[in-house]
């Protein structure tokens, strides 16, 4: 038995890879339902299903195309297909699309139509900087971290990536995301959005498949405490009796770092944290609206097209954690309505029905410092192995990464004998 303890997306692609050998799981989540960061919900004020946040993927992000082929779900992700990034510059109104050709040779940015506006092709061979590996260094050492490429592309896309200031970003990081994308061509860069809702795509269809591969899922259930003897994980406590461990029981510890700090006195863990803000409004998007479309020189960062709302994304939303929602759905619905080109004069002082959604914890800072304390899946408990987007994956915390660690864990929880023969299966 392998007792997962955390239903997040580290905790469900971890059980749904055990699921998928056959292995027997017990999936523990303390909230009343699964996805963790990654959930959805009926909003009383919109009036709908919302996501607590927006969350983009790549095409070429293998890991989630594992998981999504593994629960039956590859069609729930939405998008172009072709690598097409429109933009807004909101400061002198420039609008552009960033085009990516497919193959890895990137004459895009030979064509002025597919590159960003003011710059010229040799800008764009600072990206090989980032491209190697840099470990312990920040990006604004390898970087000028000034002019038309960096405001207009870099620092959003990386931004968005890091969600932490990509000035203080740790370069290896960086480097990681435009490897697995830009990097392998814009083939592996379509983008991909769940439809038509995050939980409908990566999480209501994993706990169907660990329902009919007969895995015990337990809502509600807070783990307390581990009972730790001889090298080994011997119980788990809920509140309830203790769950007691048998010899070759494994557990798969996939809840937040400051969770698993408390469980494990010593164990090194990331301690900064930034936010991500998104807000949504109930407004239909107007025809041909974009999926979705970057901002530059606003206060939002991404705005994302659904069929029946607008919603935006604020990577490292620290300044703005404090201020009132309703002044702040007034500035965001401004800079929403000038990209799509709609009125922000309409009935309620110009605003749709909103939602503001404050993540104050949504990931660990992407910095060289952070990245040091990023503990390994292995411990010191020969039965215990970790899973999070916080682990040492080699990726910031982004779906892809959790969802890596996750296939890690339940790799690292097969005995020799189980994991030889997982390799030798046809």
């Amino acid at each position: 038995m392998v007792h997962v303890v955390g239903a997040g997306l580290a905790g469900l692609s971890a059980a749904v890879s055990l699921a998928g050998r056959g292995m027997a799981v017990t999936l523990w989540e303390a909230a009343p339902q699964a996805g963790g960061r990654c959930r959805s919900y009926h909003d009383p004020q919109l009036g709908m299903v919302i996501d607590n946040g927006n969350h983009l993927v790549l095409s070429g992000n293998q890991a989630v195309a594992r998981y999504l082929s593994a629960i039956g779900a590859e069609e729930r992700l939405e998008g172009p297909d072709e690598a097409a990034f429109p933009f807004l510059d909101l400061r002198d109104g420039t609008r552009w699309v960033l085009r990516p050709n497919n193959g890895r040779l990137p004459w895009w940015v030979l064509q002025s139509g597919r590159r960003v506006p003011g710059t010229r092709p040799q800008d764009y061979l600072a990206l090989a900087r980032l491209l190697r590996r840099q470990p312990g260094r920040r990006i604004d050492a390898l970087l000028p971290c000034r002019g038309a490429l960096w405001e207009r592309l870099l620092r959003p896309v990386l931004l968005s990536a890091l969600n932490t200031a990509p000035e203080e970003g740790a370069a290896d990081l960086a480097g990681a995301v435009l490897r697995e994308s830009l990097g392998r061509g814009g083939r592996a860069a379509w983008p991909r959005i769940a439809s038509p809702t995050l939980a409908a795509a990566f999480v209501d269809p994993a706990i169907a498949f660990l329902s009919r591969r007969g895995a015990a899922i337990r809502f509600g259930q807070r783990l307390r405490g581990l009972s730790l003897e001889d090298g080994r994980v011997s119980g788990l406590a809920f509140g309830g009796p203790m769950v007691t461990l048998g010899p070759r029981d494994r557990v798969v510890l996939a809840v937040p770092p400051w969770t698993a700090a408390e469980l494990l006195p010593g164990l090194s863990v990331p301690e900064d944290f930034r936010p991500i803000l998104n807000a949504h409004f109930r407004a239909t998007p107007p025809p041909g609206a974009p999926a979705l479309a970057g901002l530059v020189g606003g206060l939002v960062d991404w705005v994302f097209a659904f069929p029946d709302r607008l919603s935006v994304t604020i990577s490292d939303a620290r300044h703005l954690m404090e201020e009132p929602s309703d002044a702040l759905a007034a500035r965001l619905w401004a800079e929403v309505a000038r990209l799509h080109g709609l009125s922000a004069e309409a009935p309620q002082n110009g605003i749709p029905p909103w939602r503001i959604v404050k993540e104050r914890r949504a990931t660990f800072a992407a910095t060289p410092e952070q990245e040091a304390r990023r503990p390994s899946p292995r411990t010191g408990w020969t039965n215990l192995v970790l899973a999070g987007d916080w682990v040492r994956t080699g990726l910031p915390a982004t779906i892809e990464g959790a969802l890596r660690s996750g296939e890690a864990a339940a790799a690292l929880s097969l005995s020799p004998s189980e994991a030889k023969s997982e390799m030798v299966a046809p």
